[in-house]
């Protein structure tokens, strides 16, 4: 007589592969996770960076109000520029006025973005309403590597209006990165 549970001993080879299928779903859903989840820290970095920048030169402003309130901090676009303009008037003691203090600024918070942030990174200043009121918004904006392109800047960045006076080029594809930053001197 036989017995009916000796017909199957094991696993077919069939049942086998579609563990195996399902297995290898799950860990391509992990590896994508993974990939995602190493790309966080480096982009958190830049927006740190960009944060300090920015604070940086919000800093630089508030030390020198007349510069700001002739306008002299006002930065229409350095973005997508390939070179900074030289510096015209140096500053340098006893020869610093607030004209040549606030050249200065801009000139060196250019630099520090360029070199802190990838791509063609760059700044815009501009002032709400007249200079004089010592109220106005700051961008930091900066591309970031194309490995990075499956995140989406478009959706979470607040970039500045290509349309609002000083006008510029609107940003094309790839979307830069931006952190913007109202602020009162």
């Amino acid at each position: 007589m036989r017995h009916p549970l000796s017909r199957q001993l094991g696993a077919s080879l069939l049942e086998v592969l579609v563990a195996i299928l399902i297995l290898s779903f799950g860990m391509l859903a992990l590896s994508g996770m993974l990939a995602y989840a190493v790309q966080m820290p480096k982009l958190a970095a830049y927006r740190a960076a960009a944060t300090s920048l920015a604070a940086s030169h919000i800093e630089r402003m508030r030390a020198n109000p007349q510069g700001f309130s002739k306008d002299n901090y006002k930065v229409g676009m350095t973005y997508g520029v390939e070179s900074l303009p030289m510096l015209l008037t140096p500053c340098e003691y006893p020869l610093c006025n607030p004209d040549s203090i606030a050249a200065r600024d801009s000139d060196e918070t250019g630099k520090a973005i360029r070199n802190q942030l990838p791509g063609r990174s760059g700044m815009r200043v501009i002032c709400k309403g007249a200079c004089t009121a010592l109220d106005g918004d700051l961008w930091i904006i900066w591309q970031e590597p194309t490995t990075f392109a499956a995140l989406d800047a478009g959706s979470s960045d607040e970039c500045p209006d290509a349309s609002v006076d000083p006008t510029f080029t609107a940003f094309t594809d790839p979307k830069p990165r931006c952190l913007h930053v109202r602020f009162k001197l």
